[in-house]
C-alpha cells in the first residue's frame, strides 16, 4: 500500500507478541492452552505499591507530568542506582518512559543517523533490532551460541566494532535466553570497550533482580568506571516488582543525551502516567521484601522446567543464571515428523505444531536470532509448568 511509510517495510512484527495472541485466540475458542510465550511475571504486584497508586489519586496527582518524570520518582532511581549499582547520577540524569521499550527507543531516535550501526548479541530480545532500523540506524548482529553458554565473547565484539559503530546493546540477565554475565566476563566485554571510545553502551538491566543461586549482578558502567560518560543504564519496575501493566521504564547516563531523549519524549507521549509514576516511587523507596520472594518462586520453576526440557527426547537446555526463560536447543529434532504428517523443518515449524499438537505455546528461536531453538517462560505456576513439561515431552517423543 503507497500510502504506507517505507520505513514500516523494514521491520517485523513482535514475534512474542503474535504467538501469545494466537495462544488467547485458540483459548477463546475452547482449546486447552498453556501459554509459555510471555515475558511477564504472574505475580499481582505488591499491595503497598497499589496502595500508593490510590492515594496519588485521591490526593489529585492527576495532572500532566514533566516530561523526563516528577522529582520525587527522578530522586527515588539515582537513589536506587546508588544503593544497589554504585552508580552516581543526579536525577536531572535521569529520565523516566511509559516502559523500558520507549526509553530503549528514545535513546536510539536521539542518536541514530543513516547508516549508524548498534551492536547486537543474539539470542537478542526481539525488538532490539526493529527499533533500531524504525530509527534510521543498521543493526549488526553478533551471534553468541550455547557452546558460549549465550554470552557474546570479547573477540566477536572487538571485529564487530566499525568506525561506523555507535551503540552497543547490553542485556544480561537476557530476554530470550536467562543468560546473565558474571563481574569477570563483563570485564573483558568493557576492556574492548575502552579501547573504542566513539562506541556508546545501552545496558538492559530490566532482570536485575532475577538472578539465581549466589549469582551477583553488575552493569557495565559500575565495572568499568571510564565507560560511564558513555553508558546509558535502562531499568524498570515492570519484572522486579511485577509491574508490567503500569509501563514503567527509567535510565541514567550523561546529561546531554538525556536532555536530547527529553526532547524526543516532549513531541511523542510526553510524561508517563502519574498514577503510575507514583506507583513507581514506593515500588523503590518502599519496603523490598518481595523481590527474594518471587526470586525464591522463579528459581524453583527455572530448576523444575530444564530439568524436564533436559527429559524431553531431543532437546537440549542450558540451566540459565536469571530472568524467567529457558532457551532449549531443538536441533536433533529437525527434518522429523509431526504427528499431523509435516516434517519439521525449522524451529518455527516446531513451535507451531508443539501448539496445535499438545496446546503449548512458546516462541521460536529464530525471531530471536539464533535458532534452532525456542523461548520457554516459566512465569506461570509449577502447576501449569509440570503439565506443560509432560506435555513437551510426549510431542518430542512422538516425532518420527
Amino acid at each position: 500500500m503507497a500510502f504506507i511509510a517505507d520505513a514500516l517495510s523494514r521491520i517485523k512484527p513482535s514475534a512474542t507478541i503474535a504467538i501469545t495472541q494466537l495462544a488467547r485466540e485458540l483459548k477463546a475458542k475452547g482449546q486447552d492452552v498453556i501459554s509459555l510465550s510471555v515475558g511477564e511475571p504472574d505475580f499481582d504486584t505488591p499491595q503497598n505499591i497499589k496502595d500508593a497508586a490510590i492515594a496519588a489519586i485521591q490526593r489529585g496527582e492527576t495532572r500532566y507530568p514533566p516530561v523526563s518524570g516528577i522529582q520525587p520518582l527522578r530522586e527515588a532511581i539515582a537513589a536506587k542506582f546508588k544503593r544497589e549499582n554504585g552508580l552516581d547520577y543526579k536525577p536531572s540524569q535521569t529520565i523516566v518512559g511509559t516502559g523500558g521499550k520507549q526509553v530503549l527507543f528514545n535513546a536510539f531516535m536521539a542518536t541514530l543517523n543513516p547508516g549508524d550501526e548498534v551492536i547486537i548479541p543474539a539470542p537478542y530480545w526481539v525488538s532490539y533490532p526493529e527499533m533500531v532500523l524504525l530509527c534510521g540506524g543498521t543493526p549488526v548482529v553478533v551471534s553468541a551460541g550455547m557452546e558460549s553458554n549465550f554470552k557474546l565473547q570479547p573477540e566477536a565484539l572487538e571485529k564487530a566494532i566499525t568506525p561506523k559503530t555507535k551503540w552497543m546493546i547490553f542485556n544480561s540477565p537476557s530476554n530470550p535466553t536467562g543468560a546473565a554475565y558474571t563481574r569477570a566476563e563483563l570485564k573483558a566485554l568493557t576492556d574492548v570497550l575502552v579501547r573504542h571510545p566513539h562506541v556508546w553502551v545501552l545496558t538492559d538491566d530490566m532482570y536485575e533482580h532475577l538472578v539465581f543461586g549466589d549469582f551477583e549482578f553488575t552493569t557495565p558502567a559500575q565495572v568499568e568506571p571510564k565507560l560511564y560518560e558513555r553508558t546509558l543504564t535502562m531499568n524498570g519496575v515492570s519484572k522486579a516488582y511485577a509491574m508490567t501493566g503500569w509501563r514503567i521504564g527509567y535510565a541514567a547516563g550523561p546529561e546531554q543525551l538525556i536532555k536530547a531523549m527529553d526532547m524526543v519524549q516532549g513531541q511523542q507521549t510526553s510524561g508517563a502516567s502519574t498514577i503510575a509514576q507514583w506507583a513507581a516511587v514506593e515500588a523503590l523507596n518502599g519496603p523490598q521484601d518481595f523481590i527474594p520472594m518471587s526470586k525464591k518462586a522463579f528459581e524453583g520453576r527455572r530448576d523444575l522446567i530444564v530439568s524436564m526440557l533436559n527429559q524431553a527426547k531431543g532437546l537440549s537446555c542450558p540451566k540459565p543464571e536469571g530472568a524467567f526463560y529457558a532457551y532449549p536447543s531443538c536441533a536433533e529434532l529437525i527434518g522429523k515428523k509431526a504427528p499431523s504428517g509435516k516434517v519439521i523443518a525449522t524451529d518455527e515449524d516446531f513451535v507451531m505444531e508443539l501448539l496445535a499438537t499438545e496446546g503449548v505455546a512458546t516462541v521460536h528461536g529464530s525471531s530471536f536470532g539464533l535458532g534452532p531453538n525456542f523461548r520457554v517462560s516459566y512465569a506461570t505456576s509449577n502447576e501449569k509448568l509440570e503439565e506443560a513439561g509432560r506435555r513437551i515431552q510426549r510431542f518430542c517423543a512422538s516425532l518420527a
